[in-house]
């Protein structure tokens, strides 16, 4: 059984690992700009890749590279073998009963659409309801409006608090019995808010509710295990866990994926095609029509592996570490506001404001600094509305960052300041 991920180890709990010989396995690290060191603090929008990872994708293409499941040639037959290794190595890593309930997407947004598409809307009526939080992506917000507005059901969103989580009690309270879906996500992209995943699992369980987790920003930070999490479906992204763009996870209950129709069709899904109509084979082919990305899978599995041998114990005291040492020098800055929970409940991202400097002013100043930061809102413009403002600013932290580079992003912010100041 996986450390949940609200459970993260306290830095001092666990021995460190050699961040310097981390830094040295992506080589993008090494990279300058505008003639100065990169400090890369965008990781939620995308993390770097190791050499590990590189070097895989680029060895499948130097010498195994072929179509899989339709060959008996070598080369076919080791990229299926590579493939479909691949997909035990994530189900491992997530705690999956079996390889098959692995499909292989193309990220998050892909495996919440199949689901909308697959899954729910065959199930909605008028009147229905789709629950979600007042902190979801865009992509775990627009997919179930397609299929609410095509039935006519709705989409409600459970409220947030000030602090930027979510009240429990007000939660349950909001599961009613026109409710058909629970879909929220792990770990919040704007505010780190780690949601408590298992207690909102099992009280929509305990009424008949089926429940998606968007984990696009959980999995990269902790281990995760689908099955203590009670949860009937689980998404992530493959380039967000240092892993090839192009590529993620559905996980779902073998028992619910076999019952639910194609989303796409195509070659590698067909059991048997006559014009006057085909059948699909059983999962996870039924869900991966056409050629999927194969070297893309090959390098999540080796993500995964990656990860583990470096432990994520060590991974997740290494970045609360960070979040503690980024929340303590950015609070230093005059009229700064910090957005989201203590950080005793939220993984390494933290939102701010600059009191009368745009976000956009704040990252384009950063970019001469060679800080690397993400600015606007955050594809989650109803948490925007919520905290009041139309962006902020994003610094999110990943194993290879390191204090000092949160240092540089505080000296840089404080010529910011000074500059808008002077100018005022």
């Amino acid at each position: 059984m996986s450390t949940p991920l609200e459970d993260s180890p306290a830095a001092s709990d666990v021995a460190p690992f050699d961040v310097a010989q981390v830094r040295a396995d992506f080589p993008i690290l090494s990279t300058e700009v505008h003639g100065k060191p990169l400090v890369y603090l965008d990781n939620a929008a995308t993390a770097q890749k190791p050499n590990e990872v590189i070097d895989a994708v680029a060895e499948f293409y130097r010498r195994e590279n072929a179509n899989i499941h339709r060959g008996v040639h070598f080369l076919s037959m080791q990229a299926t073998q590579r493939y479909d290794h691949a997909r035990a190595r994530v189900a491992r890593a997530i705690g999956a009963i079996e390889p098959r309930e692995v499909i292989f997407v193309r990220g998050a947004t892909e495996g919440i659409n199949l689901v909308a598409q697959c899954f729910l809307r065959p199930r909605l009526q008028a009147g229905d309801e789709i629950l979600l939080t007042g902190m979801e992506h865009h992509a775990n917000i627009i997919p179930w409006q397609l299929v609410a507005d095509a039935t006519g059901a709705q989409v409600r969103a459970i409220p947030i608090t000030d602090a930027g989580e979510l009240d429990l009690e007000q939660a349950v309270e909001a599961l009613t019995d026109r409710t058909r879906l629970l879909a929220f996500s792990h770990v919040s992209n704007v505010l780190g808010t780690i949601n408590s995943a298992k207690e909102l699992v099992a009280a929509a369980k305990s009424k008949g509710i089926p429940v998606l987790i968007d984990g696009a920003q959980a999995v990269p930070h902790g281990p995760v295990d689908v099955l203590d999490l009670g949860c009937d479906f689980y998404t992530f992204s493959g380039h967000k866990v240092y892993a090839p763009d192009g590529i993620g996870v559905l996980w779902g209950r073998a028992e619910v994926l076999n019952a639910m129709d194609p989303y796409q069709g195509g070659g590698d899904m067909i059991e048997r095609v006559r014009f006057e109509g085909s059948t699909f084979r059983a999962i996870p082919e039924r869900f991966e029509a056409g050629t999927p990305n194969i070297s893309a899978a090959i390098g999540l599995g080796v993500a995964f592996d990656y990860l583990e041998a470096l432990g994520w114990d060590r991974i997740q005291a290494h970045e609360a570490a960070l979040l503690q040492h980024g929340v303590q020098r950015l609070r230093e800055l005059p009229g700064i506001t910090l957005f989201g929970p203590d950080t005793a409940t939220r993984a390494s991202v933290i939102s701010f404001s600059l009191e009368g400097v745009h976000p956009h002013d704040v990252g384009t100043f950063l970019d001469g600094d060679g800080i690397a930061i993400r600015v606007g809102h955050h594809c989650a413009q109803p948490l925007m509305d919520r905290l009041g403002v139309a962006a902020t600013t994003r610094a999110s932290f990943a194993l290879y960052n390191t204090t000092e580079e949160i240092d540089k992003l505080v000296d840089s912010l404080h010529k910011v300041v000074n500059f808008f100041r002077d100018s005022s």
